[in-house]
């Protein structure tokens, strides 16, 4: 079965950086697209950024120029480099993907920037 499984999270001071990683298992990794997804206290899930399978990617604008996806497809992981980390991206984030038409959640990993 489709298994992610984020780590990396932990508290940063501002302007620190942190790098998340999620492991995934039970598919063909290689194949399909890999996204990053946060969620702050009180507000909606929403997508920080995604890679396809040809490793084509795209960011939300608030976080543009400040992190990095990437994709080792010998190791099955996609991971976030997040630097110049500001309050505002205090969150759980996630992992996604979708195989066979079904989506699929990593557990989430908590990011705290507070100084």
């Amino acid at each position: 079965q489709v298994q992610l499984v984020e780590s990396g999270g932990g508290l940063v001071q501002p302007g620190g950086s942190l790098r998340l990683s999620c492991a995934a298992s039970g598919f063909t990794f290689s194949n399909y697209a890999m996204s990053w997804y946060r969620q702050a206290p009180g507000k909606e899930r929403m997508l920080v950024a995604t890679i396809t399978s040809d490793r084509y990617t795209n960011y939300a604008d608030s976080v543009k120029g400040r992190f990095t996806i990437s994709r080792d497809n010998a190791k099955n992981t996609v991971d976030l480099q997040m630097n110049s980390l500001k309050a505002e991206d205090t969150a759980v984030y996630y992992c996604k993907t979708i195989v066979r038409g079904r989506a699929y959640w990593g557990q989430g990993t908590q990011v705290t920037v507070s100084s």
